[in-house]
Protein backbone atom coordinates (compact mmCIF):
# COMPACT_ATOMS: atom_id res chain seq x y z
CA UNK A 1 0.00 0.00 0.00
CA UNK A 2 2.45 2.22 1.06
CA UNK A 3 4.72 1.49 -2.31
CA UNK A 4 1.57 2.63 -4.09
CA UNK A 5 0.99 5.62 -2.75
CA UNK A 6 4.39 6.64 -3.11
CA UNK A 7 4.19 6.02 -7.02
CA UNK A 8 1.03 8.11 -7.21
CA UNK A 9 2.84 10.42 -5.37
CA UNK A 10 5.90 10.48 -7.65
CA UNK A 11 3.56 10.10 -10.79
CA UNK A 12 1.47 13.32 -9.61
CA UNK A 13 4.83 15.13 -9.14
CA UNK A 14 5.92 14.31 -12.91
CA UNK A 15 2.73 15.35 -13.94
CA UNK A 16 3.33 19.14 -12.09
CA UNK A 17 6.92 18.92 -13.35
CA UNK A 18 6.09 18.29 -17.08
CA UNK A 19 3.29 20.96 -17.16
CA UNK A 20 5.19 23.71 -15.31
CA UNK A 21 8.38 22.63 -17.99
CA UNK A 22 5.56 23.07 -20.68
CA UNK A 23 4.24 26.26 -19.25
CA UNK A 24 7.80 28.08 -19.01
CA UNK A 25 9.20 26.99 -22.78
CA UNK A 26 5.40 28.44 -24.04
CA UNK A 27 6.38 31.66 -22.15
CA UNK A 28 10.05 31.66 -23.80
CA UNK A 29 8.19 30.91 -27.30
CA UNK A 30 5.60 33.58 -26.67
CA UNK A 31 7.44 36.24 -24.77
CA UNK A 32 8.89 37.88 -28.00
CA UNK A 33 5.12 38.00 -29.48
CA UNK A 34 4.18 39.77 -26.18
CA UNK A 35 6.57 42.14 -25.87
CA UNK A 36 6.00 43.00 -29.68
CA UNK A 37 1.97 43.59 -29.36
CA UNK A 38 2.76 45.77 -25.69
CA UNK A 39 5.55 48.10 -27.60
CA UNK A 40 3.33 48.49 -30.02
CA UNK A 41 1.43 50.76 -27.73
CA UNK A 42 3.72 52.57 -26.34
CA UNK A 43 6.26 55.72 -27.26
CA UNK A 44 9.51 55.61 -28.04
CA UNK A 45 11.17 56.48 -25.11
CA UNK A 46 8.46 54.78 -22.59
CA UNK A 47 9.76 51.38 -24.88
CA UNK A 48 13.43 52.84 -23.51
CA UNK A 49 12.45 53.47 -20.11
CA UNK A 50 10.66 49.67 -19.50
CA UNK A 51 13.13 47.52 -21.88
CA UNK A 52 15.45 46.21 -18.65
CA UNK A 53 12.30 45.63 -16.57
CA UNK A 54 9.15 43.23 -16.37
CA UNK A 55 6.97 46.66 -17.51
CA UNK A 56 8.37 45.80 -21.16
CA UNK A 57 5.75 43.03 -21.32
CA UNK A 58 3.24 44.46 -19.69
CA UNK A 59 0.27 46.99 -20.95
CA UNK A 60 1.19 49.55 -18.26
CA UNK A 61 2.02 53.08 -18.43
CA UNK A 62 0.43 55.83 -21.34
CA UNK A 63 -1.25 53.39 -23.91
CA UNK A 64 -2.44 54.39 -27.00
CA UNK A 65 -3.28 53.53 -30.87
CA UNK A 66 -1.19 56.59 -32.25
CA UNK A 67 1.54 54.12 -33.74
CA UNK A 68 -1.11 52.43 -35.84
CA UNK A 69 -2.22 55.12 -37.01
CA UNK A 70 1.47 56.39 -37.84
CA UNK A 71 2.01 52.81 -39.86
CA UNK A 72 -1.10 53.26 -41.84
CA UNK A 73 -0.52 56.84 -42.85
CA UNK A 74 3.40 56.54 -43.46
CA UNK A 75 2.94 53.51 -46.30
CA UNK A 76 -0.52 51.93 -47.85
CA UNK A 77 -0.42 48.79 -45.22
CA UNK A 78 -3.55 47.63 -46.45
CA UNK A 79 -2.00 47.20 -50.09
CA UNK A 80 0.51 45.10 -48.75
CA UNK A 81 -1.68 43.10 -46.65
CA UNK A 82 -3.50 42.79 -49.94
CA UNK A 83 -0.74 41.81 -51.96
CA UNK A 84 0.65 39.07 -49.14
CA UNK A 85 -2.69 37.88 -49.06
CA UNK A 86 -2.90 37.32 -52.63
CA UNK A 87 0.24 36.36 -53.38
CA UNK A 88 0.31 33.90 -50.35
CA UNK A 89 -3.17 32.35 -51.49
CA UNK A 90 -2.61 31.68 -54.60
CA UNK A 91 0.72 30.51 -54.07
CA UNK A 92 -0.74 27.63 -51.70
CA UNK A 93 -3.97 26.78 -53.61
CA UNK A 94 -1.98 25.66 -56.54
CA UNK A 95 1.20 24.29 -54.37
CA UNK A 96 -1.19 21.83 -52.58
CA UNK A 97 -2.81 21.08 -55.85
CA UNK A 98 0.93 19.98 -57.46
CA UNK A 99 2.82 19.21 -54.63
CA UNK A 100 0.16 17.02 -53.33
CA UNK A 101 -0.20 15.13 -57.11
CA UNK A 102 3.55 15.11 -57.24
CA UNK A 103 3.70 13.36 -53.63
CA UNK A 104 0.99 10.78 -55.02
CA UNK A 105 3.09 9.59 -58.16
CA UNK A 106 5.94 9.38 -56.02
CA UNK A 107 4.52 7.32 -53.45
CA UNK A 108 1.95 5.22 -54.93
CA UNK A 109 2.80 4.83 -58.44
CA UNK A 110 5.44 3.00 -60.25
CA UNK A 111 7.97 3.60 -62.75
CA UNK A 112 11.34 3.84 -63.80
CA UNK A 113 13.73 6.40 -61.84
CA UNK A 114 11.41 7.21 -59.47
CA UNK A 115 13.39 7.00 -56.58
CA UNK A 116 16.26 8.84 -58.04
CA UNK A 117 13.60 11.72 -58.73
CA UNK A 118 12.60 11.92 -54.88
CA UNK A 119 15.89 11.56 -53.85
CA UNK A 120 16.69 14.48 -55.86
CA UNK A 121 13.36 16.46 -54.82
CA UNK A 122 14.23 15.53 -51.08
CA UNK A 123 18.19 17.07 -51.92
CA UNK A 124 17.13 20.02 -52.77
CA UNK A 125 15.50 21.07 -49.16
CA UNK A 126 19.03 21.72 -47.84
CA UNK A 127 20.27 23.96 -50.81
CA UNK A 128 19.40 27.41 -49.55
CA UNK A 129 17.27 30.16 -51.32
CA UNK A 130 20.00 32.49 -51.26
CA UNK A 131 22.02 30.22 -53.63
CA UNK A 132 19.37 30.08 -56.02
CA UNK A 133 18.37 33.69 -55.78
CA UNK A 134 19.98 35.27 -58.40
CA UNK A 135 20.31 32.96 -61.04
CA UNK A 136 16.43 32.92 -60.68
CA UNK A 137 16.29 36.82 -60.79
CA UNK A 138 18.31 36.25 -64.15
CA UNK A 139 16.19 33.51 -65.26
CA UNK A 140 12.53 36.04 -64.78
CA UNK A 141 13.90 38.85 -66.49
CA UNK A 142 14.55 37.07 -70.22
CA UNK A 143 11.16 35.65 -69.54
CA UNK A 144 7.91 36.70 -71.78
CA UNK A 145 4.43 37.42 -70.87
CA UNK A 146 1.83 38.97 -72.03
CA UNK A 147 1.20 42.52 -70.88
CA UNK A 148 -1.43 44.92 -71.47
CA UNK A 149 0.48 45.81 -74.60
CA UNK A 150 1.41 42.09 -75.86
CA UNK A 151 3.85 40.53 -75.02
CA UNK A 152 6.44 42.32 -72.72
CA UNK A 153 9.71 40.82 -71.85
CA UNK A 154 10.69 40.56 -68.08
CA UNK A 155 8.24 39.58 -64.49
CA UNK A 156 9.40 42.31 -62.58
CA UNK A 157 6.77 44.31 -60.47
CA UNK A 158 4.44 42.00 -60.60
CA UNK A 159 2.16 39.34 -59.34
CA UNK A 160 3.17 36.13 -60.97
CA UNK A 161 7.12 36.98 -60.29
CA UNK A 162 6.40 36.28 -56.58
CA UNK A 163 3.74 33.26 -56.89
CA UNK A 164 4.88 31.14 -60.35
CA UNK A 165 8.35 29.95 -59.38
CA UNK A 166 7.44 28.70 -55.50
CA UNK A 167 4.17 26.46 -56.40
CA UNK A 168 6.12 23.37 -56.39
CA UNK A 169 7.88 23.36 -52.90
CA UNK A 170 9.73 20.23 -52.19
CA UNK A 171 9.32 20.00 -48.30
CA UNK A 172 5.74 20.15 -49.09
CA UNK A 173 6.01 17.06 -52.06
CA UNK A 174 7.75 15.27 -48.83
CA UNK A 175 5.36 15.44 -46.44
CA UNK A 176 2.69 14.22 -49.05
CA UNK A 177 4.62 11.52 -50.00
CA UNK A 178 5.54 10.27 -46.24
CA UNK A 179 1.57 10.51 -45.61
CA UNK A 180 0.47 8.58 -48.80
CA UNK A 181 2.71 5.58 -47.71
CA UNK A 182 1.23 5.60 -44.86
CA UNK A 183 -2.48 5.03 -46.02
CA UNK A 184 -3.32 1.29 -46.37
CA UNK A 185 -3.15 -0.47 -49.38
CA UNK A 186 -6.14 -1.84 -49.64
CA UNK A 187 -7.68 1.45 -50.48
CA UNK A 188 -6.03 1.85 -53.77
CA UNK A 189 -6.25 -2.32 -54.67
CA UNK A 190 -10.24 -1.22 -53.65
CA UNK A 191 -10.49 1.61 -56.17
CA UNK A 192 -8.74 0.08 -59.24
CA UNK A 193 -10.57 -3.14 -59.03
CA UNK A 194 -14.13 -0.87 -58.85
CA UNK A 195 -12.60 0.18 -62.12
CA UNK A 196 -11.34 3.74 -61.45
CA UNK A 197 -8.08 5.50 -62.83
CA UNK A 198 -5.18 6.63 -60.77
CA UNK A 199 -6.37 10.48 -61.34
CA UNK A 200 -9.88 9.19 -59.82
CA UNK A 201 -7.92 7.49 -57.09
CA UNK A 202 -6.28 10.25 -56.49
CA UNK A 203 -9.55 12.31 -56.48
CA UNK A 204 -11.75 9.59 -54.74
CA UNK A 205 -9.59 8.05 -52.36
CA UNK A 206 -6.49 10.42 -51.52
CA UNK A 207 -7.94 13.62 -51.18
CA UNK A 208 -10.63 12.75 -48.59
CA UNK A 209 -8.54 10.98 -46.44
CA UNK A 210 -5.83 13.56 -46.25
CA UNK A 211 -7.10 16.53 -45.06
CA UNK A 212 -4.54 16.89 -41.70
CA UNK A 213 -1.44 16.74 -43.80
CA UNK A 214 -3.06 19.50 -46.51
CA UNK A 215 -3.90 21.69 -43.65
CA UNK A 216 0.08 21.13 -42.37
CA UNK A 217 0.82 21.21 -45.22
CA UNK A 218 -0.70 24.51 -46.59
CA UNK A 219 0.03 26.27 -42.93
CA UNK A 220 3.87 25.91 -43.40
CA UNK A 221 3.75 27.05 -47.33
CA UNK A 222 2.24 29.85 -45.96
CA UNK A 223 4.42 30.95 -43.41
CA UNK A 224 6.94 30.61 -46.03
CA UNK A 225 5.18 32.63 -48.41
CA UNK A 226 3.91 35.24 -46.12
CA UNK A 227 7.59 35.77 -44.23
CA UNK A 228 9.17 36.18 -48.31
CA UNK A 229 11.56 39.44 -48.36
CA UNK A 230 14.43 38.00 -49.89
CA UNK A 231 12.79 37.84 -53.25
CA UNK A 232 10.35 40.40 -52.98
CA UNK A 233 13.08 42.58 -52.11
CA UNK A 234 14.95 41.82 -55.92
CA UNK A 235 11.79 41.63 -58.13
CA UNK A 236 9.56 44.75 -56.54
CA UNK A 237 10.69 48.28 -56.94
CA UNK A 238 6.81 49.40 -56.47
CA UNK A 239 4.61 50.04 -53.60
CA UNK A 240 1.63 48.65 -55.90
CA UNK A 241 2.94 44.63 -55.91
CA UNK A 242 5.04 45.13 -52.47
CA UNK A 243 4.29 42.71 -49.96
CA UNK A 244 3.69 43.31 -46.40
CA UNK A 245 7.22 41.89 -44.88
CA UNK A 246 9.25 43.56 -47.71
CA UNK A 247 7.35 46.92 -46.30
CA UNK A 248 8.96 47.13 -43.21
CA UNK A 249 11.73 48.52 -44.43
CA UNK A 250 10.20 51.78 -44.17
CA UNK A 251 10.25 51.60 -40.74
CA UNK A 252 13.76 50.92 -39.66
CA UNK A 253 14.04 52.65 -35.86
CA UNK A 254 10.29 53.76 -35.75
CA UNK A 255 10.53 51.75 -32.12
CA UNK A 256 6.86 51.76 -31.49
CA UNK A 257 5.44 52.13 -34.83
CA UNK A 258 7.90 49.29 -36.39
CA UNK A 259 6.16 46.99 -34.17
CA UNK A 260 2.69 47.78 -34.81
CA UNK A 261 3.24 47.23 -38.25
CA UNK A 262 5.00 44.14 -37.15
CA UNK A 263 1.79 43.19 -35.03
CA UNK A 264 -0.44 44.49 -38.26
CA UNK A 265 2.25 41.72 -40.08
CA UNK A 266 1.73 38.83 -37.68
CA UNK A 267 -1.63 38.69 -36.60
CA UNK A 268 -2.95 36.23 -39.99
CA UNK A 269 -0.05 34.06 -39.45
CA UNK A 270 -1.50 33.44 -35.81
CA UNK A 271 -5.01 33.54 -36.73
CA UNK A 272 -4.02 30.43 -39.77
CA UNK A 273 -2.15 28.45 -36.89
CA UNK A 274 -5.40 28.76 -34.47
CA UNK A 275 -7.52 27.49 -37.13
CA UNK A 276 -5.51 24.58 -38.25
CA UNK A 277 -3.68 23.56 -34.83
CA UNK A 278 -5.14 20.72 -34.33
CA UNK A 279 -4.70 19.44 -38.03
CA UNK A 280 -1.30 20.75 -37.79
CA UNK A 281 -0.15 18.58 -34.65
CA UNK A 282 -2.23 15.46 -35.93
CA UNK A 283 -0.29 15.44 -39.44
CA UNK A 284 3.04 15.87 -37.52
CA UNK A 285 2.50 12.78 -35.45
CA UNK A 286 0.96 10.52 -38.44
CA UNK A 287 3.81 11.40 -40.59
CA UNK A 288 6.52 10.57 -38.54
CA UNK A 289 8.07 14.19 -38.14
CA UNK A 290 8.39 14.77 -34.57
CA UNK A 291 11.61 15.89 -33.26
Amino acid sequence: MIGQKSRGYVHKLATVARYVLMILLALIFALPIIYMGVSSLKSYWQIVRDIRSIRAFLPVGDLSLANYGAAFGHVPVARFLLNSGLVTSLTVISGLFVNSMAGFALSRLRWKGQQLVLSVIVATIIIPFEAIAIPLLLMVNNLPWIGANGFVLGWFNSYHVQIIPFIADAFSIYLFVQFFKGLPDELFDAARIDGANWFQVFLWVIVPLSGSVYATTATLHFLAMWNQYLWPSLVIQTDEFRPIMVGFGYFYGWGGVSMAYLTIATIPVLLLFFVFQHSFIKSISVTGLKG
